[in-house]
């Protein structure tokens, strides 16, 4: 059976959505109805830094307009907060409060508690890092198409390509 980038990328989009109802879930347990899956990414994002909101919609791949409502949200409900530059008005830099750092910690212990369910021996730890670096190359690929137009050149490809010409 091959697998192709299509499969795997239609796979990371439905995991992501289990993932968001998980988290769903996760903040049921906790009491907490006044942020969603979506600005708790953001909150992970952003973890122990501060960030400028262009960092941050780099770092996270986010859209802008989603990105600035849910920011937006999270410090109406006093996740995180947002500093304006001095000289630059239009410029802010985002971090986490007290508040969200302490929803941060209670998700990830419950995410601890997954991980260890989900990874009982060397074998399944590896198989999770195996899968990591698969999804990581193929993001990379994905970003290098994007940015220079048309399939990159890897030094796999050369190297098949010179060894066809042989």
């Amino acid at each position: 059976m091959t697998v192709t980038h299509l499969e795997l990328a239609n796979t990371v989009e439905r995991i992501y959505r289990r993932f968001a109802d998980l988290l769903r879930v996760d903040l049921i347990r906790l009491g907490k109805d006044d942020i969603s899956p979506a600005q708790v990414a953001l909150l992970f994002t952003i973890g122990d830094d501060e960030l400028s909101v262009r960092d941050l919609l780099d770092r996270g791949h986010y859209m802008g307009s989603n990105a600035s409502y849910n920011l937006k949200q999270l410090a109406e409900s006093g996740y995180v907060e947002r500093h304006v530059m001095a000289r630059d008005r239009r410029s802010a830099r985002i971090k986490l409060t007290r508040k969200g750092h302490e929803l941060c910690e209670a998700l990830h212990e419950f995410h601890e508690e997954y991980h260890n369910a989900l990874t009982t021996d060397l074998q399944d730890q590896q198989e999770m890092e195996t899968a990591l670096r698969t999804l990581r190359r193929l993001e990379e690929f994905w970003t290098q198409t994007l940015r220079y137009g048309g399939v990159p050149v890897t030094s796999a490809a050369i190297t098949h390509e010179l060894r066809s010409r042989r």
